[in-house]
């Protein structure tokens, strides 16, 4: 019965929270709330059982892995992240601890560990809202991924010390983790990309990592990082997240149902998630400070900064081991949070636009390695978006002419393509400012093969807006977004699965003719696409 009503009222409240556009889990939370107020009110037993805390210890730990899988060093191995992260973490701390006090009049240790969980900024949600616009490998994405990882590995440590408890003897074979690596990738390699995939994630994630390290004495939330981090160099690291995304997520909606049974919220944990979310924006002002202070410009600033003004899920797993007392009030300024931060997220770039003259007052004169502008010199052929349309149409285009070059968001991608030998460079094709800084004197085509329809209109406007006067191409999935894109200065937007039938029937029509298809397809094979 009590697993009905669990099911029943998450699915119900987090389908009408995400109508509105808020994150789901929000309607978790209140889905947890509603059953507890229902069990104060009529004769429904609603309580905590085993199954439920067991299913919520395995959300928080597939969490963990998934973070520990996006877990590189050169994603944070950066002055903005380490910098960054480091110092608006402590500084929360400085002015949130006795400000916290004041208002509580508790002990110091509760007001500390509470600013702690308050300077957390949500992994969940930012990685959500970037995954939507196709911006978690935009540098903004990357900067604000690589501070979020450096909150999780601060909480991680704040937990093991929380916990109290004593590792065995046996926890010095921690030290011999790094040669089981050889063994994990070629159980990767080995998986497949089914059900024996999303098995080796529970199996590293649950039994190695989190039963493994309990047995061992140590936490299992760092076990099930560790074994993340351990495969987060494996090329199929990302597939393995994906696979476990949705099991992940099944998973936190225990976790999040578990915080609303606790209880309902009395009237001072109303008072302190109200508190926490009115100086919400401070959290804000200081990451935009923060980050400018390192080169960014005011662009990245304020749209990492919109990624990360929030409260995190992970300050309620900190709390759920050392204050459990506040679980509630935090997962009630969690919520308020998130209802603020993701509407506001979803009209980032218009905000920036709108506002874009008086953020920029604060920029300094120094530039980060990857903002620097761009000149395309004597290209003649821009290709904006390096995936596989974007790098097929390069190579194609190569051939008979030399002058291209191709532009991409991510400066990884970018780098990799300069590798194999194309003239590909950083630039943001969304960011208002490169366009004002971008030189094209001699450019006839641009080529508009980013992922997201947003970069596409963004582009083909600005592109205009500079007095381009060449032709604009670009593809998409659907007619309604080659209308906006042709409405926004592009001479074509072709319908790419249209586009792809066309070319096989192509290839039927060079076979029945007499032409073999290899020999039809080598002049358009160049080099291999990325």
């Amino acid at each position: 019965m009590s697993e009905a009503l669990w099911i029943s009222f998450a699915f119900v409240l987090g389908l009408l929270v995400k109508s509105i556009g808020l994150p789901p889990l929000v309607g978790y939370l209140a889905a947890g709330f509603a059953l507890s107020a229902l069990a104060t009110i009529t004769s429904v037993a609603v309580a905590h059982s085993a199954v439920l805390d067991h299913l919520a210890h395995l959300g928080v730990l597939l969490l963990l892995f998934t973070v520990g899988l996006k877990l590189k060093l050169r994603s944070i191995l950066s002055p903005e992240v380490i910098g960054g992260g480091l110092l608006h973490f402590s500084i929360t701390c400085v002015v949130f601890t006795p400000a916290i006090w004041l208002l509580l009049g508790g002990e110091w240790l509760t007001a500390l560990l509470l600013a702690i969980a308050l300077s957390f900024s949500s992994t969940v949600l930012a990685a959500k809202v970037l995954e939507s616009k196709r911006e978690l490998r935009a540098f903004h994405g990357r900067v604000a991924i690589g501070i979020l990882i450096m909150q999780d590995l601060i909480a991680l440590g704040v937990m093991s010390i929380a916990s109290g408890e004593s590792p065995s003897p046996w926890s010095l074979l921690l030290f011999a983790l790094p040669l089981l690596r050889p063994v994990l990738f070629r159980l990767l390699d080995a998986s497949g990309h089914d059900e024996l995939l999303v098995l080796l994630g529970l199996l590293l994630a649950l039994v190695l990592g989190g039963l493994g390290f309990e047995w061992l004495g140590l936490s299992s939330e760092l076990g099930a990082l560790l074994f993340g981090a351990m495969l987060a160099n494996h090329p199929r690291a990302i597939e393995l997240s994906k696979s476990l995304w949705s099991v992940k997520e099944v998973f936190l909606v225990a976790f999040f149902l578990q915080i609303g049974i606790n209880g309902l919220p009395n009237q001072q944990a109303l008072i302190f998630a109200l508190v926490a979310a009115l100086v919400l924006p401070l959290k804000g002002v200081l990451f935009y400070f923060l980050l400018l202070s390192f080169r960014l410009r005011a662009r990245s600033s304020f749209l990492t900064t919109l990624a990360l003004a929030n409260y995190s899920e992970f300050g309620l797993i900190v709390a759920s081991v050392a204050l459990p007392q506040w679980l509630v009030p935090l997962a009630i300024a969690v919520s308020l949070s998130f209802v603020i931060s993701a509407p506001i997220n979803r009209i980032a770039h218009r905000l920036y636009e709108r506002h874009a003259t008086t953020l920029t007052r604060f920029e300094g004169h120094r530039r980060h390695p990857d903002e620097q502008p761009i000149s395309l010199g004597d290209t003649r052929i821009l290709v904006m978006g390096m995936g596989r349309t974007g790098s097929a149409a390069y190579d194609r285009l190569f051939e008979t002419e030399p002058r291209i070059m191709g532009l991409d968001s991510d400066p990884a991608k970018a780098r990799m393509h300069l590798k194999a030998g194309r003239n590909v460079v950083f630039g943001d094709g969304e960011d208002t400012t490169f366009w004002q800084e971008l030189h094209m004197p001699k450019l006839q085509a641009v080529i508009l093969a980013m992922s997201d329809i947003e970069g596409k209109v963004i582009a083909a406007r600005m592109l205009r807006h500079k007095g381009f006067t060449g032709y604009i191409i670009a593809h998409t999935m659907f007619a309604d977004e080659a209308d906006k894109i042709k409405e926004a200065g592009a001479n074509e937007a072709y319908l790419t699965m249209n586009e792809t039938g066309v070319a096989l029937a192509s290839h039927i029509d060079d076979y029945l003719s007499g032409t073999p298809p290899f020999e039809s397809m080598a002049g358009s094979a160049g080099r291999s696409p990325s």
